[in-house]
């Protein structure tokens, strides 16, 4: 535990699970007080907040909203300034991802995965940017290594998650000199909960393919988005972090 982030707020878009879970703790045990952003998982964002509570009072909040609905995104920030006064950091982790073959893609699936990945991370950070340059802050994306590489029959899920990451270069510009804007790719880190990746085979011909032989943790997502968040002369950067699997995709 450090004291890194002491005094600062962050915002967490789909914090309640998962890699989103592990960078709030993260976050928290560097001091930060933290809003824990849920849409379907309340349950569980509430069950995190009431942890992280047990350790520091009154640290973490949990906002719920749905981020297709760009009208509630400004709502979220003004809870973040409501509970704590001010915020720092902002991460955009929440992220739909399921399969689109280019010969079945319908318009539903098109709004599900450009909102979640891409409009709804620049509507936020719209809506926190001037809370944001108040205090000099940072956001961090959460992007893919399949922006750069795309990934068979995800085609939808690549164009948003390229998006995002063309995003976070524009970011950087337009808020600087005041925000930082970074990025994060992870590669396999938690398999999805569905498709092809629960089959074994499957996941080994993968993990062969990534350079340290294993998968990655939701801690090293976590740990990057912290070396982010405190990196005062990095910003429009993007940080892959995937045992080097992008170096042989």
């Amino acid at each position: 535990m450090s004291d890194a982030l002491h005094g600062q707020c962050a915002l967490v878009t789909g914090g309640a699970r998962r890699v989103g879970a592990a960078i709030v703790r993260r976050l928290h045990a560097a001091g930060a007080r933290v809003v824990v952003h849920c849409h379907r998982s309340r349950t569980e964002a509430e069950a995190l907040a009431a942890e992280l509570n047990t350790q520091r009072a009154g640290s973490v909040v949990v906002a719920a909203a749905d981020l297709l609905d760009i009208a509630a995104l400004p709502g979220l920030v003004r809870q973040a300034l409501a509970a704590f006064g001010r915020l720092d950091l902002l991460v955009n982790n929440a992220s739909s991802f399921f399969e689109t073959p280019l010969a079945t893609i319908n318009e539903a699936q098109w709004q599900d995965l450009i909102g979640s990945n891409l409009k709804a991370p620049l509507f936020l950070a719209q809506a926190a940017a001037p809370a944001l340059r108040a205090q000099g802050g940072a956001i961090v994306n959460i992007i893919d290594i399949h922006a750069e590489r795309p990934l068979r029959d995800h085609l939808l899920y690549n164009v948003a998650k390229g998006g995002l990451a063309a995003l976070t270069r524009a970011l950087a510009l337009e808020l600087g000199p005041q925000v930082r804007v970074n990025g994060v790719s992870p590669g396999a880190i938690v398999w999805p909960e569905a498709g092809a990746w629960e089959n074994g085979a499957e996941r080994e011909a993968i993990i062969r393919r990534t350079i340290l032989g294993r998968t990655g943790e939701p801690e090293d997502i976590a740990g990057a988005v912290l070396y982010l968040a405190g990196a005062p002369y990095i910003t429009g950067q993007i940080l892959a972090v995937d045992g080097g699997r992008s170096i042989v995709l």
